[in-house]
């Protein structure tokens, strides 16, 4: 258990906690969640004795085996899985004091420490440490390269695999998804769901939230306060509290009306099926979700050139990638995009694909190995990636940076404008170099807006962004009147910022027909079809195993299939029971769905039922969704053993 009572804490001339209370028994997965600058990595350095209270008690259960991922990772020249393997301390060492066993010949010594190994399960520890590497989107020719061969976020990647191998009771995890693509995050996810100790997770990705979390701890106002269920649901919670206030009356009537217009906007050109009726869904539930943000500093939108191209810009027989002296090197091939006014895309594709190669190409940046670049006559990019924060002139203030862009603009507009970012009052006179990474962030996206352009091209642009300003974005985005083209990992910016997908992958650009759950669909039945093809390498080992071997291995392979039927069994059922929770939940989000609901004061106690009700529902779709997971993981290890003993 964890208790913090009456705690109090100051970092340098700022109260982060002041009276604060909290209580997480034993395997809780709890969310962290508050602004920028709160308190959320300073409440983990408490929690790992980093940092004292200047009042009031901290209380952990004794024993606890604490794994905490740390932000900074050395550019090493260890092979990445031996530094995965490092963090198992324990096993480590056990493996040193066998190797000194082994130069002594002690064999006694030497045969209690093979019993030792055994018991920490370290003769697969090589095997669980590659498939944490592989599942955050290395591939086995990584495995045996120095971690200084990789990027910054790559190495990141390995830090998070070694701490997820650490045998752990209680996981700190601050922002791990800052640098990883949707398809390693989906396979994070997953991982996450099965750990079975206490899970304290920083995020501002709502839908990881939503699936991982089971509580949420909100740092605000100086206090820690604790709300069951997941991300949706405290937003939710969270919301029918501030609408009980009366003096925020007037600026969430001010925010409805706005959530209104996105919709009557966006249900016009609801005619793509699939995505476009969840766009509409999407947008519907904003209103709620922007109740419970209406004391966010972030207000701002995104205006788009007067003048606009018809079309913006155009790709003929294009070959995108990268330019050597030695050779060319081409990741995207026989690319032909047409880019129209007032289209909204997504760009989906498995880890190295060529999505930033896209992006990078359209802007210009990347010259063309071949083919053509058309650009319109009025074509205005806004460009926004990770690598740009590293460009900002760190000397200056947020205001300078804009005055360079606008010299005839006022004070006044400027100061304005800034204030929208956050940057109010003496905020955007501060210097750069002192920012946060989520400071930085938020003034390129402001220099972005203040260009008015009318094509944005957005690379991972809720890196280190709090979840006060991705809303406010994914606001903004919505009423963006230009073109869209957007590759990001939060799937909630995704769902409700645009109207179509695009497949990047095998060399490919190409429209993909589908949503984010057909994606996720994609996925899995891509890793079928390599496991096919590795099928089949094996059939043709195995023919070549004389008689005896094969008969052994069938007798195995027989035992595996039988201990396959009742996880298939607990598979099924667990889809039998999503798909009826599902049926449940629209049936009850029809209800919530009536405007006179909320409008109606004879009606509250239908309303307040109403919530709870689908609250349970989502509650139930989740623990099925979970249940499912775990049985298809274990399936696909299970099956994967099967094919290594019919090999």
């Amino acid at each position: 258990m964890i208790a913090l009572r009456q705690v109090a804490l100051q970092r340098g001339t700022q109260t982060l906690l002041d009276n604060a209370d909290l209580t997480l028994h034993n395997g809780v997965k709890a969310g962290i969640i508050g602004a920028n600058g709160a308190g959320k990595s300073s409440l983990f350095k408490l929690l790992l004795g980093e940092l004292g209270p200047d009042q009031g008690d901290v209380e952990m259960s004794g024993g606890q085996r604490i794994a905490h991922m740390a932000q900074e990772v050395e550019a090493l020249d260890r092979p990445i899985v031996e530094y995965v393997l490092d963090g198992d301390h324990a096993l480590r060492q056990a493996e040193a004091e066998l190797a000194a066993a082994r130069a002594s010949d002690d064999a006694h010594r030497e045969a209690e420490l093979h019993g030792l190994i055994e018991t920490l399960d370290g003769y697969s520890a090589e095997s669980r440490a590659a498939q944490l590497l592989v599942g955050l989107g290395f591939v086995q020719a990584d495995l045996a390269r120095p971690l200084s061969d990789f990027s910054g976020g790559w190495r990141m990647r390995v830090n998070l695999a070694r701490t997820l191998f650490m045998p752990s009771d209680l996981l700190l995890l601050d922002e791990p998804t800052n640098h990883l693509d949707l398809d390693a995050l989906l396979w994070l996810e997953q991982w996450l769901t099965r750990y079975p100790g206490t899970l304290l997770l920083i995020s501002h990705d709502r839908d990881f939230l939503d699936a991982v979390c089971d509580h949420i701890v909100h740092m605000h106002h100086q206090t820690l306060e604790l709300y069951r269920g997941n991300y949706s649901r405290f937003e939710r919670t969270r919301a029918e509290k501030l609408a009980l206030q009366q003096a925020e009356a007037a600026k969430q009537q001010a925010r409805r009306e706005e959530i209104e217009r996105f919709i009557a906007r966006f249900k016009a050109k609801a005619t793509k099926a699939r995505q476009a009726q969840s766009r509409v869904k999407m947008l519907e539930r904003m209103e709620d979700i922007a109740m419970a943000h209406v004391d966010s500093p972030f207000h701002f939108t995104l205006p788009a050139a007067d003048k606009t191209s018809h079309p913006l810009l155009v790709l003929d027989q294009a070959t995108l990638g990268y330019r050597s002296e030695s050779a060319d090197t081409p990741q995207l091939q026989n690319v032909n995009i047409t880019l129209l006014p007032g289209s909204r895309i997504g760009l989906l594709g498995p880890n190295g694909a060529g999505k930033s190669t896209l992006i990078k190409s359209l802007t210009g940046e990347l010259a063309l190995l071949e083919g053509k670049r058309v650009p319109g006559e009025h074509l205005a990019i806004g460009y926004f990636a990770q690598h740009q924060l590293e460009g900002l002139d760190v000397t200056t203030t947020p205001f300078v940076h804009v005055q360079r862009l606008s010299p005839t603009a006022s004070d006044q507009e400027i100061r304005n404008f800034l204030g929208g970012f956050g940057f109010k009052g003496d905020d955007a006179f501060g210097e750069v170099a002192t920012f946060s990474g989520g400071e930085k962030a938020r003034l390129a996206l402001a220099l972005v807006a203040w260009q008015k352009p009318n094509l944005l091209l957005l690379d991972e642009p809720t890196n280190h962004l709090d979840l006060e300003m991705r809303e406010a974005l994914t606001e903004a985005l919505a009423g963006f009147e230009g073109t869209v083209i957007l590759v990001s990992h939060d799937r909630h910016l995704l769902r409700a910022t645009v109207d179509e997908f695009w497949r990047v992958a095998d060399h490919k650009v190409e429209p993909f027909d589908g949503d984010l759950d057909d994606y996720r669909a994609w996925l899995k039945a891509r890793l079928e079809e390599n496991r096919r093809d590795s099928r089949s390498e094996k059939n043709e080992r195995q023919n070549q195993q004389p008689s005896g071997d094969r008969k052994a291995a069938r007798k195995a392979a027989a035992e595996l299939r039988e201990k396959l039927r009742p996880l298939k069994k607990q598979r099924d059922q667990a889809e039998k029971a999503m798909e009826q929770a599902q049926q449940a939940l629209e049936s009850v989000e029809a209800i919530l769905a009536d405007p006179s609901l909320y409008t109606d004061s004879t009606r509250k106690a239908e309303l307040s039922n109403a919530l709870a009700q689908q609250a349970e529902v989502k509650a139930r779709l989740d623990n099925a969704e979970q249940t499912w997971l775990a049985a298809e993981e274990e399936l696909e290890a299970m099956e994967a053993e099967l094919l290594a003993s019919e090999a």
